[in-house]
């Protein structure tokens, strides 16, 4: 068996682009990352799309004009992790010798929806009572909060570290540098979490990657996947540590055993921050401290740029935005670019392996609906 390996990797502008669609963004980044890997569009077998807000056949819209040759499209809506569900089943079917060189791209347009939470389903019966995202982030902050006798300054700082590496990629289009001051001072959405501690909800984008089996025609060293996990929610029949954040840890230990290594192996990390407690929440769910020790790892410098685990290089969710079916595919984008040398001002110093982290959806009785992670080397 051919192991597949990433050899290309395209971005858009993450950004408010209200005269722009989804299609025309997915299509940047689609033909980016074939410039990347040296490749046409004739290249390749098959396209798998990660889309959870666009609507029906997103991944054949956008390929329309592309002159592809009727090629398999597979459209994948797994919430925010939709991207990277994408790229989990185009390594099944690389390995499986169905095809040699693929496309895996993730896109949302958000502009068009108007601002404000995501929206979910209402037939679901905690979003009909008002537990959208960010009341449900808000209700674990305040636990982890008073559970580990943490201050609101740990939340600021999470959005101020993550802006501040966001200052330095640049397509993050809404990104701007904040003071831990400006953080709590902001808007307050749902006590504690404040506007500039969550996710900037109107921004839009597209990420694309090319993987083959075949050698790479790329100027860029290639990337290879040592763990690619996607587990769902399991329905809770007791009470629950809503702090835990029980599906990352559980898909974080079926990829550190795939991978055949741990946490003390990676040299850096990309998480779903959409709230800044997301992000204290996940250091210990992916093993990088203990329970409890999130704020103190955070206040030591370790998760910053230089320190000894940069979490969000790329300023996360919090910096860039968070197009959902975008999202899961940047991250991948990111790992690549920092383990191939290539990520410019926020570089972090000999990375060679790298972890990335999604999850997504909010129903009813579990924790999350899906989360999806990912190991990479080159």
């Amino acid at each position: 068996m051919k192991e597949p390996m990433i050899t290309g990797v395209g971005i858009s502008d993450f950004g408010r682009f209200p005269d722009l669609t989804e299609e025309v963004l997915a299509q940047v980044a689609i033909l980016a990352a074939l410039k990347d890997a040296g490749l046409s569009i004739g290249d390749v077998q098959a396209f798998y799309c990660g889309n959870a807000l666009g609507g029906h056949l997103p991944g054949q819209r956008a390929l329309r004009e592309m002159r592809t040759g009727g090629e398999a499209v597979y459209n994948v809506d797994n919430a925010c992790s939709s991207g990277a569900t994408a790229l989990n089943l185009a390594l099944q079917a690389l390995r499986a010798g169905q095809y040699e060189t693929v496309i895996v791209f993730g896109m949302d347009h958000l502009s068009g929806l108007g601002g404000g939470a995501l929206p979910l389903n209402e037939r679901d019966w905690n979003n009909r009572r008002g537990m959208i995202m960010p009341a449900l982030y808000a209700m674990r902050a305040k636990r982890y909060m008073h559970d580990h006798g943490i201050g609101a300054n740990a939340l600021a700082d999470v959005s101020v570290k993550n802006r501040r590496h966001g200052m330095l990629n640049p397509i993050a289009k809404f990104c701007r540098e904040v003071t831990r001051e400006e953080v709590l001072s902001s808007r307050m959405v749902a006590d504690p979490l404040t506007l500039l501690e969550c996710c900037p909800s109107v921004v839009d984008g597209a990420a694309a990657l090319v993987l083959s089996t075949r050698p790479s025609q790329g100027t860029a060293k290639p990337v290879h996947v040592l763990a690619s996990v996607v587990q769902s929610g399991i329905f809770e029949t007791h009470q629950v540590d809503m702090t835990e954040a029980e599906i990352t840890r559980r898909a974080a230990r079926l990829a550190y055993d795939q991978a055949g290594m741990g946490p003390g192996d990676l040299h850096l990390v990309e998480v779903h921050d959409a709230f800044a407690i997301s992000e204290l929440l996940y250091y210990e769910a992916l093993g990088l401290c203990g329970r409890g020790e999130a704020a103190d790892l955070l206040a030591s410098g370790a998760t910053a740029l230089g320190g000894r685990i940069p979490v969000n290089p790329s300023g996360g969710l919090i910096a860039k935005g968070h197009p959902p079916g975008a999202t899961g595919v940047a991250q991948i984008v990111e790992l690549c670019e920092q383990l191939q040398g290539r990520a410019g001002r926020r570089q972090v110093e000999g990375a060679r392996i790298g972890l990335s982290q999604v999850t997504g959806g909010g129903i009813w009785g579990v924790d999350h609906a899906a989360c999806a992670i990912h190991v990479l080397t080159a």
